[in-house]
């Protein structure tokens, strides 16, 4: 083989394993960017998005009837949402932060709050959900969301609020 020939199918080569080499590029960049789409996981399990999305896990308030601390049975679908989330996101934690009218004593009110909270607590772990992944805190009547003394604010201050504090 004569020194052109040689030059030539050398410079060949070189052409030929720079236009493989941007191809790989381009196909690498592809795969870069397709975890950034959100995409629904398909084995059906939730995803830290779903939160914002799932109009069942976007429900964070369990509200209850005047001095009780049973959990009403329209919020069991609820609690099965919450509880399947927490068992298909084993690093998540929640705090159910209780929480009651202005009504009876400031002590009386603290307890009542841990009651509905643990009462909520109790419905998460019989859905499914881990104790380790709970927490409970009462609040009592320091922090309610409406602030006149009706009864239609009394039954808005009376509920747990479901707080995601690990996703």
């Amino acid at each position: 083989m004569n020194m052109t020939t040689r030059v030539l199918l050398a410079a060949s080569i070189t052409v030929a394993l720079a236009a493989c080499t941007k191809k790989t590029k381009e196909v690498e960049e592809t795969v870069t960017e397709t975890p950034a789409v959100t995409q629904p996981v398909s084995d059906g399990r939730y995803t830290p998005a779903d939160l914002d999305t799932d109009s069942c896990l976007r429900q964070r308030t369990v509200y209850f009837d005047f001095d009780q601390d049973t959990l009403r049975p329209e919020f069991q679908a609820i609690m099965a949402c919450h509880a399947k989330y927490l068992n298909d996101r084993p690093e998540s934690r929640i705090t159910l932060e209780g929480n009651a009218d202005e009504r009876g004593t400031r002590e009386y009110n603290l307890g009542l709050g841990e009651r509905r909270g643990n009462a909520v607590s109790g419905a998460l772990q019989g859905a499914g959900g881990s104790a380790g992944q709970l927490t409970v805190v009462s609040y009592g009547e320091e922090r309610p969301t409406c602030g006149e003394s009706n009864e239609t604010c009394w039954q808005q201050n009376r509920r747990v609020e479901i707080v995601y504090t690990a996703k």
